[in-house]
């Protein structure tokens, strides 16, 4: 698919998550697999937790902790903090 069309693409970067590419694209992996995607646009995951690497599927976003739960902290379990 090397210049398939010689019309230029747009890439959108968001900083809390995927690029955002028009398609049809080819992404050329670490290891030289090239991963192929017709679609309209693509979002490229940049964060690696994604299980479609190098496709995003939201593995980005932040989990929410269930409602009535909070952080653990030191004074919950007994710890105390270290001074030197």
């Amino acid at each position: 698919m090397p210049n398939a069309d010689d019309r230029s693409r747009r890439v959108t970067v968001d900083p809390e998550g995927p690029l955002l590419v028009e398609g049809p694209v080819e992404v050329v992996g670490e290891d030289g697999a090239v991963h192929t995607s017709r679609r309209f646009t693509v979002a490229i995951c940049t964060c690696r937790r994604s299980r479609k690497y190098p496709w995003c599927d939201t593995s980005h976003r932040k989990r929410v902790k269930p409602e009535g739960r909070r952080a653990r902290t030191a004074a919950d379990s007994g710890e105390t903090e270290r001074t030197s």
